[in-house]
């Protein structure tokens, strides 16, 4: 507790601060402007969009590997299945769709900086085709990378041989994509967020094509193993892990993936 002299002083203080605070919002003009034409309007409105989204996304993500995977396996089977059933379908309800919003809104802002970049440097704003080829790469990569996920037993199912394979992959397909975009026109911000944006586009496929394909059947059976007494089929075990590696596996690309797009507007360092 403050002493006495303390609670004498910020009694004396108080008035006077009240007295400043009110004379600098009456006295004190605030001028506010916006930005003339629509498209301003709304790329801040998708930012905003995207930023909420994108934090939920990466949020529960973060959950899954950081705390609730390391946790769940310390349960036994009859608690984990009830938190499966009663936790997991809100959770990744959530999950998927704010990384659907996340990339949906996030692909429309990068349309209209790449439309914007194009203009100011005088040229067309980019072709379809060029789109398609950005699309083309990544899909591509993801498919390599779902691959390289399916195994659940043998070699191919150890972090030390899923993960420098996944690496050559996201490697090419960003090289791929640099050198196929670079020019002199063509600003850091648009390179970053062309690996960045494509690292968040395989992201999305991992969570809709591979955990939530996983996920929403081993819910399903759960469900049924609680209220009816059902057994588990036997694929049960072999679904489980490989949505525990699509999980992981967005995790670590979340980390490139943040910081290109951090990079985008703060680091220029793509030429």
């Amino acid at each position: 507790m403050l002493p006495t002299g303390g609670w004498t002083l910020l009694a004396e203080l108080f008035p006077r601060l009240h007295t400043s605070l009110v004379a600098m919002a009456v006295w004190t003009p605030i001028h506010i402007s916006f930005p003339a034409g629509g498209q301003a309007t709304e790329e801040i409105f998708l930012r905003w969009i995207h930023f909420l989204a994108g934090i939920t996304w990466i949020g529960l993500l973060y959950f899954f590997n950081l705390a609730a995977t390391p946790a769940l396996r310390r349960l036994d089977a009859e608690t984990r299945g009830k938190i499966m059933t009663g936790l997991m379908p809100r959770t990744l309800a959530w999950f998927r769709w704010s990384a659907l919003v996340t990339v949906l809104a996030g692909l429309r802002v990068y349309m209209i900086l790449l439309g914007e970049g194009a203009v100011n440097a005088g040229h067309l704003p980019p072709e379809w085709a060029w789109r398609g080829h950005w699309v083309a790469v990544w899909v591509a990569a993801y498919v390599v990378i779902h691959g390289l996920m399916m195994p659940v037993s043998g070699p191919m199912d150890s972090a030390w041989v899923r993960a420098p394979l996944i690496t050559i992959v996201v490697a090419a397909a960003s090289w791929t994509i640099l050198d196929w975009n670079n020019g002199p026109n063509v600003s850091s911000r648009s390179l970053s967020i062309a690996v960045g944006g494509g690292l968040g586009l395989v992201m999305l496929f991992i969570v809709w094509g591979f955990v939530w394909r996983a996920q929403k059947r081993l819910i399903r059976w759960t469900e049924a193993h609680i209220k009816d007494g059902t057994p588990m089929p036997p694929e049960a075990a072999k679904l489980q892990r490989r949505a525990q590696v699509g999980s992981r596996v967005g995790f670590w690309l979340s980390i490139p993936m943040l910081f290109f797009m951090g990079a985008a507007e703060h680091y220029p360092f793509l030429s």
